[in-house]
């Protein structure tokens, strides 16, 4: 029994050349489950919860993140958000969203 990446059910099988799930139909494959994983700047997979550090210099709006700020218990979105992949909380600025190339791990 394998367990569906997109709704959990755990009746997925194996029809010889793909993964299925028979309660919503989605279909995948090893490289699709490698291909969208969320990696950060150094390839390091990205996981909710996770803290990260800001690579680089960012602008937001009229304030700059600085390189080496740290935003805390990162989620993974669902859908990027204008190229961004991941929501973050960083001190003084709140819930933000962040492009994953521009993170390390913790």
């Amino acid at each position: 029994m394998l367990t569906c990446p997109k709704c959990g059910s755990e009746y997925g099988y194996d029809d010889g050349t793909s993964y299925n799930c028979p309660e919503c139909g989605h279909i995948w494959t090893d490289l699709s489950l490698e291909n969208a994983k969320v990696k950060d700047s150094v390839g390091n997979e990205l996981q909710n919860g996770d803290d990260v550090i800001i690579t680089v210099d960012t602008k937001l709006g009229k304030d700059i993140l600085k390189r080496g700020t740290k935003a805390k218990g990162i989620r993974i979105l669902d859908e990027e958000y204008n190229g961004h992949d991941i929501d973050g909380k960083v001190d003084k600025f709140g819930s933000i969203y962040l492009k994953s190339s521009i993170v390390k791990k913790l």
